[in-house]
């Protein structure tokens, strides 16, 4: 995957401008602090914070990422290898909660990553 690419700064924690600065403070999303975030790229300067109460809107990119696990594992789980249901809910649960964080995290990067436009690559010039 291109280390320029939007995708790449949402999957890896990485400034949507720059692509190398990290978004969150942790680099894990299963640590004590998952939720800190940097104010500005530690590389580039850009404002993670445009304004008060803009991280609202990415609950609703979150419920977009648990909808799409729930419907995805319940195909492959039900549908595909025709596992119980009561089984499926039982296990779909723990996983839901587990990955709380990480789909916290992915929203948010989401989020921000709509707003802002990636940097321009710097152009190659062809010397003679």
């Amino acid at each position: 995957m291109a280390s320029s690419s939007r995708f790449y700064s949402i999957l890896f924690n990485k400034c949507p401008r720059c692509h190398e600065g990290d978004f969150f403070v942790s680099k894990s999303a299963f640590s004590r602090n998952f939720d800190k975030m940097h104010e500005h790229c530690p590389h580039c300067g850009e404002n993670f914070m445009p304004e008060p109460g803009f991280y609202w809107a990415s609950m609703f990119v979150s419920y977009a990422f648990f909808t799409i696990w729930s419907l995805l594992t319940f195909f492959i789980f039900v549908v595909w290898l025709e596992i119980d249901l009561d089984y499926f809910l039982i296990g779909l649960v723990p996983s839901i909660i587990l990955l709380t964080p990480y789909f916290f995290r992915m929203a948010r990067r989401t989020w921000l990553t709509i707003f802002i436009k990636p940097a321009p690559k710097p152009s190659v010039t062809a010397h003679s």
